[in-house]
């Protein structure tokens, strides 16, 4: 009994004096990992262990920002047919800067990437050796082709524009990506030490990539803004996007964005840009829900399980998004307007620019009154929420105006008509 005793005593050394040997081997291990430099590993590298995120990722509109047409031919939504294209182009020539028959146009086989598959599509080619944004543009929401800056397409580089925030570790010195789209590591940051570490290293693990729900507010929001944001980098001269900031950084070091004009309600920003469907982030910044602490995972999530329920990525859809947390308001003064809810046509109307004017929501959540469109002088100086629905040619600014102010004050004539025609009376 003795000797077996001494047995299994010996046993136990051997394996506490391996299990020893093995953590210091493996904490060593450890620490050459993290020693090294962080660099981008790819999304395909996180399905390995984060299978159901990576599976709803993929249905996201930012699993598809850039797709590469040599892989996959069906990333494009519609056919290049120069005889089609050229007939729509035909259609706004007196605003285009290039004759319509100058304006190249590049075959199936030219085309390396697509940008963008909802609202519009355009197509990244390759020139000289570097990838340029063709000069035309797919509007897949009224099936037409538009110009996209016909005459000086050739001479901005993708990836100086645009490659920041369209792709995962993108490299100015190199001109290189890693990843053709917003993958994981947009919001997670660099993968390489997370995936190297051994599953056993658990603690170290997540202290090598970044959790977004478990940062503060503001830097969390932080993330989103830089991509969703109007500005100029504060690092490359030039370049409209935060070079070298990853998730989890201050934006403020890396960007400077573009401040709203004294005296006018977004989306009217400083850099006078004309794409200005990034703007979500300054918005936002001007809103009451940026002083409350609602960001904008409170509204939007980034990857979940199963089918999204609407195409904003929103929680709920529509008005009950907002009465999800504005349980008090209920249809009086200014709110009973109309005869039913609808938050979301007064208080983000669709007044910033994308495919064409007044196809983005604002996210300042302020309702932005014809008032202040009559003040400005024009639509295109001050947009207004009453214009952004009430558009049609016989829906003067003035009429909305006095009708907004009719019904705040219950003075409402009847039938009061807010499709006036200029010089018309409402008697």
């Amino acid at each position: 009994m003795r000797t077996k005793g001494w047995f299994f005593g010996g046993l136990a050394l051997l394996a506490a004096m391996g299990l020893i040997a093995c953590n210091s081997s493996g904490n060593t291990k450890v620490k050459e990992i993290i020693a090294a430099p962080k660099t981008y590993t790819g999304s395909e590298e996180c399905k390995v262990c984060h299978l159901e995120h990576y599976d709803s990722w993929k249905m996201t509109l930012h699993s598809r920002t850039l797709q590469d047409v040599t892989i996959n031919r069906d990333a494009l939504i519609t056919a290049i047919d120069p005889e089609v294209i050229r007939a729509d182009l035909k259609k706004v020539e007196n605003d285009l800067k290039v004759p319509v028959d100058q304006i190249y146009i590049p075959n199936v086989g030219e085309i390396k990437y697509t940008i963008g598959v909802q609202l519009e599509q355009r197509y990244l080619v390759e020139k000289n050796g570097r990838l340029y944004i063709a000069p035309i543009q797919y509007n897949a929401w009224n099936n037409t082709w538009t110009n996209y800056r016909e005459a000086d397409w050739d001479k901005r580089p993708w990836i100086e524009k645009c490659g920041g925030c369209h792709a995962m570790g993108t490299d100015l010195e190199k001109d290189t990506f890693s990843e053709a789209a917003v993958g994981c590591e947009a919001c997670h940051g660099p993968a390489s030490h997370h995936v190297a570490l051994p599953k056993t290293a658990i603690f170290d693990k997540r202290l090598t990539i970044v959790n977004p729900s478990k940062l503060p507010t503001g830097i969390r929001t932080q993330i989103c803004g830089a991509c969703h944001s109007r500005g100029k980098s504060t690092k490359v001269k030039g370049l409209d996007w935060p070079v070298d900031h990853v998730a989890g950084q201050a934006l403020g070091p890396f960007f400077k964005p573009a401040e709203p004009v004294i005296g006018t309600v977004s989306p009217v920003y400083s850099d006078g840009g004309t794409d200005v469907h990034h703007q979500q982030y300054l918005d936002w910044q001007q809103s009451i829900h940026a002083r409350q602490g609602v960001s904008c995972t409170s509204c939007h999530y980034v990857h979940q399980l199963g089918v999204p329920p609407t195409q904003f990525q929103t929680r709920q859809s529509g008005s009950q998004q907002c009465l999800s947390c504005h349980t008090m308001v209920k249809n009086l003064y200014a709110h009973s307007i109309h005869a039913f809810t609808n938050c979301i046509g007064c208080h983000m109307p669709r007044v910033a620019v994308s495919v064409e004017s007044g196809d983005v929501l604002s996210h300042s959540f302020r309702f932005m009154s014809p008032e202040a469109t009559l003040k400005a002088g024009s639509i295109e100086k001050q947009p207004n929420a009453c214009s952004s629905c009430h558009h049609h040619k016989d829906a003067p600014v003035e009429a909305l105006a006095g009708f907004l102010e009719a019904a705040i004050k219950k003075d409402m004539p009847k039938p009061f008509n807010v499709h006036l025609r200029p010089g018309q009376s409402g008697k």
